[in-house]
């Protein structure tokens, strides 16, 4: 009797687990490559971190590279996209097709002219909607940036935008000159950028500008 009841108990306790709520692991990393101005030169840089982002990668796990612009917010920036499957041979298939689509890019970009304005928050705005539509449990963007915005006349940003549940990690914030004269304006500078972000819902703001170590900018936390 005593045994039965006890089958019972654990059959009780695994159907109730059964029912509880699933752990989305799987996540989505945006990543902004700023083209504009001078920084287009730095893409170099910006390959290899795109290469480690998708080196770490597991299958169900999706990431997209965009490019920031005189005006960002548009699917046509984005240079290159995959949802990796489960099937790891699959999986392995995708991450190269991905890093020769962005080694092209790297090369065209070499001699390219950097736009003349750069319209980082469409960008944001544009990564936000990619990552929320692919339903991962993780949502990061990551912006590869002097964190400079500069937009023409037309354009307006100026008005709240939605970064819910999104991680931010800005990386390789290069000083500009005015930022030696005056050491205030860089920090300035990204003291803003994190204030949005968390008005916007961001969960977290990170800058990182050591390249050597790109394991501290994408180190889980929690």
């Amino acid at each position: 009797m005593r045994s039965a009841m006890a089958a019972l108990v654990l059959a009780a306790a695994t159907l109730l687990a059964g029912c509880g709520p699933q752990v989305n692991h799987s996540q989505s990393v945006y990543v902004l490559v700023d083209t504009s101005g001078t920084y287009v030169k730095e893409v170099g840089k910006a390959q290899a971190v795109v290469n480690y982002v998708l080196g770490n990668l597991e299958p169900g796990d999706s990431l997209a590279v965009a490019s920031v612009k005189s005006r960002s917010f548009s699917e046509k920036d984005i240079i290159a996209k995959v949802s990796l499957t489960k099937d790891p041979i699959q999986v392995n298939a995708q991450k190269r097709a991905f890093s020769e689509q962005m080694a092209e890019f790297a090369r065209a970009a070499k001699n390219a002219r950097g736009t003349r304005f750069t319209d980082i928050t469409g960008g944001l705005i544009q990564g936000a909607e990619f990552l929320n539509e692919t339903g991962a449990g993780k949502k990061t963007i990551v912006i590869f940036s002097d964190m400079q915005e500069e937009l023409d006349y037309k354009t307006v940003r100026d008005f709240p935008i939605k970064l819910d549940g999104i991680g931010i990690i800005a990386l390789n914030v290069t000083k500009l000159d005015t930022d030696n004269v005056d050491p205030r304006r860089y920090m300035g500078r990204l003291e803003w950028w994190e204030k949005r972000a968390r008005a916007a819902g961001a969960i977290d703001w990170r800058v990182v500008n050591d390249m050597e170590h790109l394991e501290r900018a994408f180190s889980r936390r929690g």
